[in-house]
């Protein structure tokens, strides 16, 4: 049976607080590090891929960043950060997208992921996934994407995932980038569990 994602994640936002999901983070530390690793300017241009109601946007905001788009397949979610950010919320691009089908005429600095990749299953969806990176990072601009690692969940929310490994994301991501780092994270969850992700940085050539 095909699932309706927009429809799915849009019940899961419905139904649970930020802090009530898995992937919860109260300090998105590894992200802000990553992003702020590529030395790049507050004018930069970042987009938050799949953020739900992340408050990396919060810590983005925090650091003088001025040029920051969220998006998300939930309208929920975003109504959730909207809400959290209070004033903030108007420097924010909100966008309520399936990853799928993202266009845009902007071009981005920095691409960053935590926790949408593994959920594209099919090879069609993440040769697309890729191709829309490309087109879309500016020309050495940089994909930050964090992922589950080999070691982490082999289902997620109730959906299969895909897991993933230094070598296999750079086979992924082999046309038109060159792979900085990698780095391994262990994330406790709400429910005193752990997953294993994998963050893996990306600069466009």
């Amino acid at each position: 049976m095909k699932v309706d994602m927009k429809e799915y994640w849009e019940n899961i936002f419905h139904k649970k607080n930020f802090n009530e999901v898995s992937w919860y983070q109260e300090n998105p530390k590894t992200s802000v590090n990553l992003i702020l690793s590529t030395n790049i300017g507050e004018k930069a241009n970042i987009i938050d891929v799949g953020a739900g109601d992340s408050n990396l946007v919060d810590k983005l905001i925090s650091l003088n960043f001025k040029n920051i788009s969220v998006l998300d397949i939930s309208s929920k979610a975003l109504e959730k950060s909207r809400k959290r950010l209070k004033e903030s919320a108007k420097i924010v691009k909100w966008i309520s997208s399936d990853i799928r089908k993202f266009n845009t005429g902007d071009r981005f600095d920095i691409w960053h992921d935590r926790a949408l990749f593994h959920f594209l299953t099919s090879k069609k969806d993440i040769k697309k996934y890729a191709k829309i990176v490309k087109k879309l990072l500016k020309p050495e601009g940089y994909l930050i994407i964090g992922t589950f690692s080999v070691k982490g969940p082999k289902m997620c929310s109730g959906l299969d995932v895909k897991r993933y490994s230094k070598n296999s994301m750079k086979k992924i991501f082999n046309n038109g980038f060159k792979h900085i780092k990698s780095l391994e994270e262990i994330h406790h969850t709400p429910f005193k569990t752990t997953q294993c992700f994998i963050y893996n940085v990306f600069k466009k050539l």
